[in-house]
Parts: structure tokens; sequence; C-alpha cells
């Protein structure tokens, strides 16, 4: 039997009423297509890892849940992530993909990463199309004074790192930036990536 985590259980328990049969769905999909999968919490929503690394993820909001695998692009075949996860918005299980289609996009997710040459690949073009950006004084000040913001944020992949840093940098007034760094600090230190309140809407 696949190990379940408790704290996924919680997490659909408290979730929404809509919300609970399409988290469950996807879950039971997750492990009928991926048996050695390992569920935990990261980010404050559920989340699946395969081979030590993130296969995918989804969350519950007020109107709609979400689900996205880590490797976006390469199993979407280059769909542009719209800020509601790899499906969109999901409100009931008509909005899930087919069973059967679902299943083999996990399956070509864990081939991603069971292949890690040609993901170090498709990493290294990316890396040298969009190079990494440095965290301005600014941010890195504010973090060093919230310990949680600042785990949260170490722990970040860094496309989510590079979010929340083009949105600091990215105010063009001096009063703007300071209040999307108070705003981007008290996200990060309840554990919130850059866009979940555009996904929560």
């Amino acid at each position: 039997m696949p190990s379940h985590d408790p704290r996924v259980d919680a997490y659909i328990a408290m979730a929404a009423e809509f919300a609970r049969p399409v988290l469950e769905r996807l879950r039971s999909v997750v492990h009928e297509a991926c048996p050695q999968v390992e569920e935990t919490i990261k980010w404050s929503m559920p989340s699946f890892q395969y081979g030590g690394r993130i296969l995918c993820n989804m969350a519950a909001f007020k109107r709609h849940a979400s689900f996205g695998f880590w490797q976006h692009t390469q199993v979407t075949d280059g769909k542009a992530r719209d800020g509601m996860g790899s499906l969109g918005k999901l409100v009931s299980l008509e909005d899930l993909p087919p069973r059967r289609e679902l299943i083999a996009r996990v399956r070509k997710a864990m081939a991603l990463i069971d292949t890690p040459a040609a993901s170090s690949a498709s990493a290294s073009a990316k890396a040298a199309a969009r190079p990494v950006l440095r965290t301005p004084a600014d941010l890195r000040d504010a973090l060093a004074r919230n310990p949680e913001a600042k785990a949260t944020f170490d722990g970040f992949s860094p496309s989510a790192r590079r979010e929340y840093i083009e949105w600091i940098i990215g105010a063009k007034r001096t009063d703007t930036r300071e209040r999307r760094l108070a705003q981007a600090v008290a996200w990060m230190a309840e554990g919130k990536m850059r866009h979940w309140k555009y996904q929560a809407r």
C-alpha cells in the first residue's frame, strides 16, 4: 500500500467541500501512476516527491483547487504557466483531465526525473537564458530579521525566489518597493509563494 502523510489527510479534510473530491482524485491518480511516491507538505501545500525530487503538488483555495507539475513546461510540452498550476482552476471533478491522461502526465514527470542528463541540459539552457538574480540588499536584510521568512526563501527553487525578487525590484517608487518588501516578507513568513494570492481569487 502506498504511504500517506497524515498531514495531507488533514489538509484535505480542512479544504472547502467542493475541493475535497478533487484533491482526493488527484492524490489517488498520483499514487496509481507512481507507487514509489512520497508525500510531504511544502510551502503549506501537499507535495509529492519521487526519487528525492519534487514531482508535483496540489492546493485548495477559497474558490478553486490547483495542481502543478514541478517541471511544468516539459510535462505540458511548452504550455505557459498561468499562475493556476498545470491544469488551470479546478472547481469540480469535471475540470480534471481523464484519469488515463493524467496518469500519463505523471509518468512523463517521473521520466524527466529518471533522465537527469536531459533535465540538466534543459535546466542549463534555461539558466543561460535567465541568469540567477542576486538577492537585493533590502530583501536580504529584511529576511535576516525574520527567520521564518528566510527559511521559506532559502527553501524556494531559483524560479520561486526570482518571482519575489523581480516583483520587489520592479517597483518604480521607493514607497511601492517598501510596501512590496514588507508584504513579501509577511507572505514568506507564512510559507507562501509569490503568486498564491492570484490563485486564491
